[in-house]
């Protein structure tokens, strides 16, 4: 991110008109006048392209028509076998390359292949800059030290888990020689030590290092009076360790000398942090191997828990923070096991682990469920026997054998063994997982390039020609988004009580709160644009709602009536397509020929709500409770059990591929989300037979949007058996982007 911000910086000669504008998603096409205007573009796009990437590319056509015309698309002997390249942002047709510019070539594969944005956003920029790569050369302490004053404190800015205090104790022993080397942990009641040991190590000109600083923000002023009067020998030097804190003292840190440590990403990595934070008598205790192995267990364990976060959403669906303390207690469990007398019971370690430890920071059922699935891997009696020692294999997945030992120099051996880059094996995750991370990695840069491109002062106090500028993208789509439609001015009644099937009231509801909302934004659009015109005063309302477009977020006025996209243009256009696509829908349900059609459940605001009345309908037709009825899906066609039944469409599935029998294993060079064939959905007796017997199934999460934040609903999927593979690949379906 930042990197692409100092070449548009330092180089605006590098982008032509509009293409930055493009790249983050601000400017507006022609296209989104009209809904059918956007199908007829799609609809003239060359065959090869696909379904999903139709939208971008036709967005590329409108708002850079030279560049368009210069890539001839209709070549399908260039385009199709790119297409397909695994790295295509490093063979770029050479036809084309002298043609076009390093950016454009990032268009490019921004519109037809996002599953590689982040490398071509990283060669672009290195080749820009003149840099072999971004990612910054490992911290050398030694070299470091070398540019150090005995008067400048060392701030070292740690991520959560990370540790630097061996690496300084190394350190200190190979650049001075005795015991020179102090360091107090901070927190309740070491203030007045920290004082003292700062004294003293200044007057013998040894080293400290205060770790820990964010734990004690208002004592840091005490501690810089007391640098203030210090006088030390050349010798000294003080460390000092904290994690970001928004109330850290500006004076400190300003007199202090900064860097940054984090811990070396991938699981090789994170187990021999692991087995360095053990010590060799902690893994010899009791002599007994198979407590060695459980120990094993729970370091890969611990490791995979932490690395899978790389991933989100797939991996985990949000940050957990997993850290020191788990490993810790988890420790603390497996020492307790093993007291050479009975059997271990591996529930026991599951239920502490799941309930206690681990699972207690996750708050998704499924995240939950990965949990478990990993628990139940390398937490159980053949990986962990207590047989006959003579006979004793280990059996741990991943074909990695244990020692026969309980020495840490054996463990360490086996954990050097391992690959420098992880396997997505190693987590359960799939092949092509690198396609889905760098979708979401480049979207995040993105957004934060949008956040980065505001003026420093825009969001302090009224500047009309900030606001003027900054504001326009927003005001300007909304203009373009209703030109062919009455949304604004459309007349609608509260919907009647009394309307009905449940479904007819759900979509007359549903279409009323849909113009509601578009005629309140319009509303306060229309007041900020006055405002910015010099017609009417700023109020407070209005200073909220530009804050807010201001900082790229999507306004909570809006959000409360529905939770869309943060990002705004991504919720305008999101709120005009759905307004828009649900007239449709009550047309054809007061024809009563909805459910005869093929739905799709994203053109809703609350698709969730919608199964809903689809369950009490059908309840009221089959006189029966709600309760008493269970939701089934099925690709083999019309359910016979069901009485209502809807066909739906635009399913998006992630973590795995689905031809409507069962699912299967995405190769490396699978698309990273994949269309789902339609299906009937009903609801059915709990007693009724659904399409699919329960082992042959694994229940799926349907989430609205792809970054997984909202459940709408989950179903059945025919698997084949071997539910743990499906649980731990991240497998999920979402409704498709509107």
């Amino acid at each position: 991110m930042f990197a692409l911000h100092f070449v548009r910086g330092m180089h605006p000669e590098l982008f032509q008109e509009n293409e930055w504008e493009t790249f983050t998603g601000v400017i507006v096409g022609d296209m989104l006048r009209k809904a059918d205007t956007q199908q007829r573009i799609r609809d003239q796009l060359p065959t090869w392209i696909d379904q999903e990437r139709s939208w971008a590319v036709a967005t590329l056509k409108i708002t850079l028509p030279n560049l368009y015309q210069t890539l001839c698309f209709d070549d399908v002997n260039i385009w199709r076998p790119y297409y397909h390249i695994s790295m295509c942002e490093q063979e770029f047709p050479s036809i084309l390359a002298k043609k076009i510019s390093l950016f454009q070539q990032v268009l490019v594969i921004q519109a037809l292949r996002p599953d590689r944005l982040q490398s071509a956003m990283a060669l672009f920029a290195c080749k820009t800059l003149g840099m072999k790569e971004l990612s910054p050369p490992p911290l050398n302490l030694k070299r470091l030290y070398k540019e150090t004053l005995e008067i400048e404190p060392i701030l070292i800015i740690i991520s959560p888990g990370a540790d630097p205090s061996q690496e300084l104790q190394e350190l200190a022993n190979t650049e001075r020689s005795g015991d020179c080397y102090h360091q107090v942990a901070m927190g309740q009641g070491q203030a007045d030590l920290a004082i003292q040991m700062l004294r003293e190590c200044a007057q013998s000109g040894d080293w400290l290092c205060l770790k820990n600083l964010h734990l004690v923000v208002s004592w840091l002023p005490v501690l810089e009076k007391e640098l203030n009067c210090l006088q030390p020998k050349d010798s000294f030097r003080l460390w000092l360790t904290a994690e970001v804190h928004p109330n850290f003292t500006p004076i400190l840190l300003q007199s202090s000398l900064k860097i940054t440590y984090e811990a070396p990403p991938g699981l090789k990595k994170n187990l021999m942090r692991t087995y360095e934070s053990w010590t060799p008598e902690q893994i010899s205790k009791k002599g007994i191997v198979e407590r060695g192995h459980a120990l094993f267990s729970l370091a890969w364990f611990h490791a995979a828990c932490q690395e899978r976060r790389n991933y989100i959403p797939q991996g985990w669906t949000k940050f957990y923070e997993f850290s020191l303390s788990d490993l810790r207690a988890g420790y603390n469990i497996i020492d307790r096991l093993f007291d050479g007398t009975k059997d271990v019971q591996w529930e026991f370690v599951h239920g502490l682990l799941e309930n206690a430890i681990y699972g207690g920071r996750i708050d998704n059922f499924f995240d939950l469920r990965v949990l478990r699935s990993y628990l139940e891997q390398f937490f159980n009696s053949s990986v962990i026997s207590r047989s006959d020692p003579r006979h004793k294999k280990s059996v741990f997945p991943y074909s990695i054998t244990l020692p026969n030992s309980c020495s840490i120099l054996d463990y360490c051996a086996v954990i050097e063994k391992l690959p420098e880059d992880d396997k997505p094996s190693f987590f359960g995750l799939p092949a092509n997982i690198a396609r889905s991370s760098q979708r979401m990695i480049s979207s995040q840069v993105i957004s934060q390039l949008r956040i980065l491109g505001r003026s420093v002062t825009s969001g302090c106090k009224f500047d009309r020609e900030i606001w003027s500028n900054e504001l326009s993208p927003v005001l300007n789509l909304w203009k373009k988004l209703n030109q062919n439609s009455n949304l604004i001015h459309q007349k609608v009644s509260a919907p009647n009580e009394r309307q009905g099937s449940p479904i007819l009231s759900f979509i007359v509801l549903e279409q009323f709160n849909a113009i509601r909302l578009v005629q309140s934004v319009h509303q306060s659009l229309a007041a900020l644009s006055k405002v910015i015109r010099g017609t009417t005063l700023l109020s407070s309302e209005v200073q909220k709602l530009a804050s807010a477009l201001l900082n790229q977020k999507c306004p909570l006025i809006w959000q409360s009536k529905w939770e869309g996209p943060e990002d705004p243009l991504q919720y305008l256009r999101g709120l005009v397509a759905r307004a828009l696509a649900i007239q449709h829908w009550v047309d054809k349900a007061e024809k009563q020929a909805l459910l005869s059609d093929t739905l799709d459940l994203s053109e809703l605001f609350h698709p969730d709500t919608f199964l809903n009345a689809l369950r009490q309908e059908t309840a009221r037709i089959m006189s029966c409770s709600v309760d008493s009825l269970k939701f089934v899906a099925s690709w083999k066609g019309r359910l016979p059990e069901a009485k209502l039944q809807v066909k739906i469409s635009g399913l998006l599935l992630e973590g795995c591929s689905f031809d409507g029998n069962r699912l299967s294993e995405n190769q490396h060079d699978s698309p990273s989300v994949s269309l789902v064939l339609p299906c009937y959905m009903s609801w059915i007796p709990q007693d009724a037979y659904g399409p699919y017997s329960s082992d042959e199934c694994i229940s799926l999460p349907v989430y609205s949007s792809a970054e997984r934040d909202r459940v709408v609903t989950n179903i059945d999927v025919p698997c084949g058996g071997n539910q743990d593979q499906w649980i731990q690949c991240g497998a999920a379906l979402f409704l498709k982007n509107q």
